[in-house]
């Protein structure tokens, strides 16, 4: 993955050709994404922010690999450890607004490290690893004290200079100084992260970002979230399963196949009035005038229903608002690695041809922009071929149109683009029951992608991406197990030979667990009937199997469950309709999830939602919760304490000394 940055490629042109370059003048000249060869992952350690520095690659000299590592203020490690410093700190920088075709200065809380971009600093480093490796992340929190911040209820938001930090999606444990959310990190307090991989941990995209409760919305909306990715090596063999990206890989060579993160956050900064009321234009849009500092510091009318639509904020990706993307080529197959790291908004992501001839969309925002989208964005819609989803390959990769991603959800998807020319990346329209607002979306640009040539031959993507896989597996697969990889590849785009897990039949579940979100009429957010309470928890135990049934009474919400993930099972509609395979006419998102691996899963309201899960190896504390953080900071969140078995039946707390 290469991710650079080219002033020279940003000009705020009225012309044709300026139209994306027009979208990226906002960001300082910051928003060129290039791909490169992914690297092997024995030969980076910590990777700068997506937008910085190109990650080092397995082809690199060891002198080229350190000065790289130098630059991008990383240490030189033992090669089973990546190390990252972090501190958290108030930072003033610039986000564009595309309403007033001009910057707004801001105030928000970052992480900070060693080679962070002071032009985009609201994204934080990638990290990179491998299973078997350690991960440490020193972190300091740099805010200032807050020594009145309690509120009368725990299930108020509060303590918005406290943090700590969550590992989402890492199989690890959930105690002491690993993926453990029940510390809480005070203004001043510095504390370092030790994340053990197991050597069997799956290789995939996962993310990072802070998990204190009653403050977590507000620091993940101010951009405080970073990808983590684990890089396998390991081939598949007669007994093992091996890691997709010993597959994904280029077919005439074996260097790994070009790749880009994608990184969607939602940062719903206002400027406030003498009053302390957020300042709206005519419609009722949020404004910032000149000499204004935005920020995030109001739970009441910055989150919650309908504020995300009511702000006019755009989605940013890596950072920057309506980007341009650059470095693709006609015919070249490329991994997205695409993360939803926000809070307030469904991103449905599309991608379409843009009319060739249409000129730039100067100073238009809003409605108009969303009409110029529909008017003019207007090529056959791009399939995306997902090959794993939060992290976890899939047994068979799927075609989409639509990739409708959640708050909390990764999806690997494989892009070709057919010829040369510009795309739009679009946030396509959704119906109220597939989106977290819970109300009706409408399409929004999240930037345009430049496509060089020349011409590619005429392919359909599946053929290509046979083509391709087959070539590599020829290549790069184990004599062993070449003919199963092969003859699998060519049965529809199987990946059995790559699924980190393996299934969960019916015959092995020996449990069940219920559980279902509400909101009640004052406003109570909760699960099973109850808010937040640090002292109550769902008792499961270790080595069991079990069949859980999701559901909710109001609202749609995205389940997360730290530590073990689960295999989706079976989708039911209020009809008792299983539209796990299927889909439905208006809401594509549940279409080919059954039998997926997933890790956080939309609940729509009235749907009873069917899944299992193993708990393997990992004792101790740890959370459920609905991913819209807001909900959770008010209360819709469990504790599961995974219990021992005591021989009888039942379990035994890790605290018990009987």
């Amino acid at each position: 993955m290469n991710t650079s940055v080219s002033s020279a490629r940003i000009r705020h042109q009225r012309t044709a050709l300026a139209l994306c370059l027009a979208f990226a003048a906002h960001g300082a000249a910051l928003a060129q994404q290039s791909a490169a060869p992914a690297e092997d992952a024995a030969a980076l350690r910590v990777a700068a922010p997506p937008v910085l520095a190109r990650m080092l690659r397995s082809t690199d000299a060891p002198e080229t690999a350190q000065k790289l590592l130098t630059s991008a203020g990383a240490r030189p490690l033992d090669t089973r450890e990546a190390k990252l410093d972090l501190v958290i700190g108030l930072t003033t920088s610039k986000i564009w607004n595309p309403a007033t075709q001009r910057n707004d200065t801001v105030e928000l809380r970052s992480y900070k490290s060693p080679g962070t971009d002071p032009n985009i600093p609201f994204v934080a480093p990638t990290v990179v690893t491998a299973p078997g490796e350690t991960v440490r992340i020193a972190l300091k929190n740099g805010l200032d004290p807050e020594p009145d911040c309690a509120q009368p209820s725990l299930n108020t938001p509060h303590c918005f200079n406290s943090t700590n930090l969550h590992s989402h999606g890492l199989w690890v444990s959930p105690s002491g100084n690993s993926d453990n959310v029940m510390l809480t990190l005070h203004p001043g307090v510095s504390f370092e992260y030790e994340y053990n991989l197991p050597a069997d941990h799956p290789a995939g995209t996962f993310w990072y970002h802070p998990h204190l409760h009653g403050s977590t919305a507000l620091q993940v909306s101010s951009g405080m979230a970073g990808a983590l990715l684990v890089r396998g090596a390991r081939l598949p063999s007669p007994t093992r399963n091996g890691d997709l990206d010993t597959l994904l890989r280029e077919a005439s060579s074996d260097q790994p196949m070009a790749e880009r993160l994608l990184m969607f956050q939602q940062v719903a900064y206002a400027c406030r009035n003498s009053a302390g009321k957020i300042k709206t234009d005519a419609k009722g849009n949020w404004i910032c005038d000149p000499g204004d500092i935005g920020r995030i510091d109001n739970y009441d009318d910055q989150f919650g229903f309908g504020t995300w639509q009511k702000s006019g904020r755009y989605t940013s990706v890596n950072g920057v608002v309506l980007p341009t993307f650059t470095g693709l080529q006609a015919g070249k197959l490329e991994r997205w690695r695409l993360l939803h790291a926000g809070v307030r908004d469904t991103v449905n992501l599309q991608l379409r041809a843009l009319n060739a001839r249409v000129a730039a969309p100067v100073g238009l925002a809003g409605v108009a922009l969303e009409n110029w989208v529909s008017k003019n964005c207007t090529g056959p819609v791009l399939s995306q071929f997902e090959v794993a989803a939060d992290g976890l390959t899939h047994g068979q990769i799927i075609e989409k149109r639509e990739n409708v991603l959640q708050p909390g959800y990764r999806s690997d998807v494989l892009v070709v683009f057919p010829t040369p020319g510009r795309y739009c990346v679009i946030d396509a329209a959704a119906p109220a029951s597939a989106s977290v607002t819970q109300a009706a979306e409408d399409r929004q640009l999240l930037g345009i992608a430049e496509v060089a040539g020349p011409f590619a031959p005429a392919f359909e993507p599946r053929a290509l991406i046979l083509q391709q896989l087959t070539a590599s597996a020829e290549r790069n697969m184990p004599n062993e197990v070449k003919p199963r990889v092969l003859a699998e590849l060519r049965d529809g785009l199987r990946l059995g030979a790559f699924v980190p897990h393996r299934d969960i039949p019916k015959s092995e579940v020996n449990g069940n667990q219920e559980l279902y979100f509400n909101i009640t009429d004052d406003d109570q957010y909760q699960v099973d009937g109850n808010s937040y309470a640090p002292k109550q928890a769902r008792d499961l135990i270790l080595g069991r199997t079990e069949e859980w049934t999701l559901t909710s009474k109001r609202g749609g919400h995205p389940f997360h469950i730290h530590v073990n993930p689960f295999q989706v099972v079976a989708i039911y509609d209020p009809s008792g309709k299983d539209v796990s395979v299927s889909g439905e006419p208006n809401d594509p998102q549940y279409a080919n999830l059954r039998n997926t691996w997933k890790d956080t899963l939309f609940v729509k309201q009235g749907y009873n939602v069917v899944i299992r899960s193993r708990y393997e190896r990992y004792i101790g504390e740890y959370v459920l919760h609905c991913h819209i953080l807001d909900h959770e900071d008010r209360g819709m969140m469990q504790n599961v304490r995974m219990l021992v078995p005591d021989g009888k039946g039942g379990g035994i707390s890790a605290n018990s000394h009987h």
